[in-house]
């Protein structure tokens, strides 16, 4: 006769040889589930459009604080030497002296204006004049020239690099941040559109004993979409704004400014076509 004892034995060896842990308890499946659900709410607020581009405008943020950082301490560093190029010799305190250093500030805060007016016409991708660029270029050429005079006038070639580096930076920094806010915004347009194109995340389904709710049917608004309704809203004499398009698409902030664009240049488009194929009309009658 057989040992219960020996046969829960040999029946517990046979269960380990095999490989068969037990399974995981009712706690443990619970605490799965419920991880699961907390990951896939994170990734669908992670990968919102809105969260997408309020990130990048974040890194927007960044570089244009450290841009105007090293263009206002290079601005600085020049303001001795073009104090003592414009005081020409004179005497400490006096008014001439005084007076030179009315020089640098001069043509820094020009130069500190059109970066600023440019940090705002990039961000909504208005391309400004070539009168713009020139002054740009000017006030850099002049901070230059000024702040390395005397080193060429003695032929020191040690201070012509020292006395160059923070004029050039200032300048190439100048250059560099007008484009990479514009690349910026751009990317702000495109992490928005992509990000509402493939934000679909998976839902993690729960044991319930109700049947699953019926999913929903209803089409994710894409650029057209809000294109056709702002079409359909504009009339003649309406100015066509980023603030007006959201007043009749309700779309984001960062993709109403596309949206602007696309519509004003078809209205644009419209009207052109119109005034040339009445100008045929207007010579028949006379």
């Amino acid at each position: 006769m057989t040992n219960p004892v020996e046969s829960r034995r040999s029946g517990g060896r046979r269960v380990a040889a095999h490989g068969r842990p037990p399974g995981p308890s009712a706690s443990q499946a619970q605490k799965l589930i419920e991880e699961a659900a907390e990951a896939t709410q994170r990734r669908a607020y992670q990968t919102h459009p809105d969260v997408v581009a309020l990130r990048v405008e974040q890194v927007r943020t960044q570089v244009d604080r450290l841009c105007w950082a090293g263009i206002t301490l290079g601005l600085g560093f020049t303001m001795t030497n073009v104090q003592a190029f414009a005081a020409a010799g004179a005497a400490a305190w006096s008014l001439p002296w005084l007076a030179a250093w009315l020089l640098d500030p001069t043509v820094s805060l020009v130069l500190l204006a059109i970066l600023r007016a440019e940090q705002v016409t990039a961000r909504y991708q208005v391309q400004t004049g070539p009168w713009v660029r020139r002054a740009k270029w000017l006030t850099v050429a002049a901070t230059y020239v000024m702040n390395t005079w005397a080193s060429y006038a003695a032929g020191s070639l040690s201070g012509v690099v020292l006395h160059s580096v923070p004029p050039l930076v200032v300048f190439v920094a100048a250059e560099a941040v007008t484009d990479l806010r514009d690349k910026l915004t751009e990317a702000v347009t495109a992490a928005f559109t992509n990000a509402s194109a493939v934000n679909t995340p998976e839902t993690v389904h729960q044991p319930r004993r109700e049947p699953p709710k019926r999913k929903s049917t209803r089409r994710r608004k894409l650029f057209g979409d809000y294109l056709t309704e702002a079409r359909a809203a504009w009339t003649p004499g309406v100015e066509i704004t980023p603030a007006w398009v959201r007043s009749v698409t309700d779309c984001a902030r960062g993709l109403s400014p596309r949206l602007a664009a696309a519509l004003k240049s078809e209205v644009e488009h419209s009207a052109a076509t119109t005034a040339k194929d009445a100008e045929p009309e207007s010579e028949a009658g006379q």
